[in-house]
């Protein structure tokens, strides 16, 4: 086989568009690469085994690299309600936000990967992903569920206008009062995650702090759920 032959053969299979990105596909410099191609002579099998392996290297080298890539850590929630009302936002991205929120919703709303909700110490509350839906959408939808993990004992307040009777006189009793997590996370954090290991990366997270996080489901690995 000429190398001019393998070279185009790889570069078509890989869907490279450019001998650059062929170049850095393979794990060669553009040099290597146009030292390839203009030798009229057959390849050893050592060579073609040689290309491949430096191949394989680099496409080993991208996934350490660009497996999991931080967008935002411990990010200050700052609830505001959606445009209809519904329900909450975990931060103002309207005309009044600054240029950071508006480029960080606007970075969320284009990936996808993991999510961490944090309480106001910075322990972790709940793991999340956004696989099917952007993270932006997810976290969201997430930070207006409710959980029954989420029941705390409070005491009830009147809201309307009334006048005020100490304990003393009028006692409130505690209740079990089920929160969504937009009443207790204050930080969050979010990951962007290659498309094949978002759920692996969850079920990691949840399952090495399990009895940490509001998380209810128990995710499983991805060689499990294929066993079923």
């Amino acid at each position: 086989m000429k190398a001019i032959e393998l070279i185009e053969a790889l570069g078509k299979k890989l869907g490279t568009s450019s001998q650059a990105e062929l170049a850095d596909v393979l794990g060669v410099t553009m040099g290597t690469l146009f030292n390839w191609r203009n030798r009229d002579e057959d390849l050893s099998p050592l060579q073609v085994a040689s290309a491949l392996a430096k191949s394989r290297s680099a496409a080993v080298r991208q996934a350490q690299l660009e497996t999991i890539q931080p967008i935002v850590e411990f990010y200050r929630i700052d609830k505001c309600p959606t445009k209809r009302e519904a329900g909450w936002q975990v931060f103002d991205d309207g005309e009044d936000a600054n240029l950071y929120a508006r480029g960080l919703k606007a970075e969320l709303q284009k990936s996808y990967g993991i999510y961490i909700f944090y309480d106001s110490r910075g322990h972790a509350l709940y793991v999340g992903k956004g696989r099917e839906q952007t993270i932006w959408k997810e976290m969201n939808l997430a930070f207006n569920r409710k959980r029954d993990v989420q029941t705390i004992a409070l005491v009830r307040h009147p809201e309307r206008n009334q006048e005020f009777k100490p304990g003393y006189e009028k006692l409130r009793q505690p209740k079990d009062t089920q929160l969504e997590l937009v009443d207790l996370a204050c930080y969050f954090s979010a990951y962007q995650v290659d498309g094949g290991m978002i759920d692996d990366l969850e079920a990691l997270m949840v399952r090495g702090f399990a009895n940490n996080l509001l998380n209810v489901r128990m995710e499983t690995f991805a060689h499990t759920r294929d066993s079923k």
